[in-house]
């Protein structure tokens, strides 16, 4: 059987290149985004469907769920993988825009744990996926609102790997370094 993975912010960077190659190794993608954009399916049309979903909007998320399993019949993994961050002297940040990052980078995650967890109970199991960064063990300068959403992920995950265990879902963190945008290329 096909499996089926959803990956929220598939527009670029990590989520539009984990898209591709998890159609490449024979998975069906929901690659989801806050503005659909269609690039992405037409490198593997036959496995990569497009849709809306904004990590702040859990409307987008139910949506993006039911699309997901009406084309593809399944989702067997979620790939949490929208994130923005801030370059910025913290006390110099106003509070709506620490309010804005959390809202995406952990919120945003918690939003659509919530959505997919009652998904896999019912399918007897899943995976989740919670993309943070190796900042969320360590520190940098000006990125203090970043790091902190990092480290929060982080152990919203530890503790949810023991509440979920007994239900056959498994959540697991992916902490990757700093990266450039290879999205552009669809060779990889």
């Amino acid at each position: 059987m096909t499996k089926t993975v959803l990956i929220t912010g598939s527009s670029t960077g990590l989520g539009y290149t984990a898209a591709q190659k998890f159609a490449r190794e024979g998975w069906n993608v929901i690659a989801t985004m806050r503005k659909p954009d269609q690039r992405l399916a037409e490198i593997y049309p036959e496995r990569i469907a497009v849709y809306e979903l904004d990590v702040t909007k859990p409307a987008t998320i139910k949506a993006a769920i039911q699309v997901g399993v009406e084309r593809f019949g399944r989702i067997d993994a979620v790939v949490n993988n929208a994130g923005v961050s801030v370059l910025s002297i913290f006390e110099a940040t106003p509070m709506e825009v620490v309010r804005s990052v959390y809202d995406t980078n952990v919120f945003g995650v918690m939003n659509v744990i919530q959505a997919i967890t009652p998904y896999f109970r019912e399918q007897g199991g899943g995976t989740i996926v919670n993309v943070t960064s190796n900042v969320g063990f360590t520190s940098n300068p000006l990125l203090s609102i970043y790091v902190s959403t990092k480290h929060a992920v982080e152990g919203l995950t530890e503790s949810l790997s023991y509440e979920l265990e007994s239900q056959n879902i498994k959540i697991k963190l992916v902490e990757p370094g700093a990266m450039t945008d290879i999205s552009s290329d669809p060779l990889i």
